[in-house]
């Protein structure tokens, strides 16, 4: 059975999705850790509830970018991960770790790449752009991870209107099962080899997925 690594940064809803759909056997594959560069993040104890080893590797206890990322994928190896999933991890990882896991880091971001997205744009304060834009809609996209911020190729993406009366939190939770409904799916895909990378085109052999 193949391994995902699992890096989040708060509460760990789009965990608690890939978790439901490991166990209902729509993922065929086991999460061998979850780690949060948070050691408060309910995504932690999320993983803890289904046994599933978890890790806080804070920022602060290191020197450096380059240690901080360095024990992230020690940990990742140790761990015999090999398909990493970001599921709400709100910082960059490093070129080094990217490369030894080129095209098989995936992340959600809660917009229609590339509106939206980059440097800043993160959690409330993308629906908040949203809103503040006037834009009629928005949505939700898996993309693979490169040395960028939200720019590798897309894998998925699937709209959400923007209803007269939205708030942060109204379009957020709309966008949010979005995502709980993309980023399985993406995650079955990827542990299947049934996406293939051209550039920046991708192309996926859905089946029964």
């Amino acid at each position: 059975m193949k391994g995902i690594g699992v890096l989040l940064s708060g509460g760990g809803s789009n965990l608690q999705a890939v978790m439901d759909a490991v166990e209902r056997g729509s993922i065929p594959a086991d999460i061998k850790l979850v780690l949060s560069d948070r050691p408060n993040a309910y995504g932690l104890v999320r993983a803890e509830s289904k046994g599933i080893p978890s890790f806080c590797i804070d920022r602060k206890q290191y020197k450096s970018s380059e240690s901080f990322n360095q024990a992230i994928l020690e940990k990742l190896t140790d761990h015999h991960v090999e398909y990493v999933v970001l599921a709400g991890y709100l910082r960059i990882l490093s070129p080094e770790l990217v490369e030894c896991y080129r095209n098989k880091i995936i992340n959600i971001h809660p917009s229609l790449i590339p509106s939206f997205c980059g440097m800043g744009f993160y959690g409330q304060k993308v629906h908040q752009a949203v809103l503040d834009y006037g834009a009629k809609v928005t949505g939700a996209t898996v993309h693979f991870v490169d040395e960028g911020t939200d720019t590798g190729p897309i894998i998925l993406q699937k709209a959400v209107d923007v209803l007269c009366g939205d708030t942060v939190e109204t379009l957020s939770q709309r966008v949010l099962e979005v995502e709980h409904e993309l980023l399985p799916r993406a995650v079955a895909l990827l542990v299947q080899d049934k996406i293939k990378v051209l550039g920046r085109k991708v192309t996926l052999e859905e089946g029964d997925v």
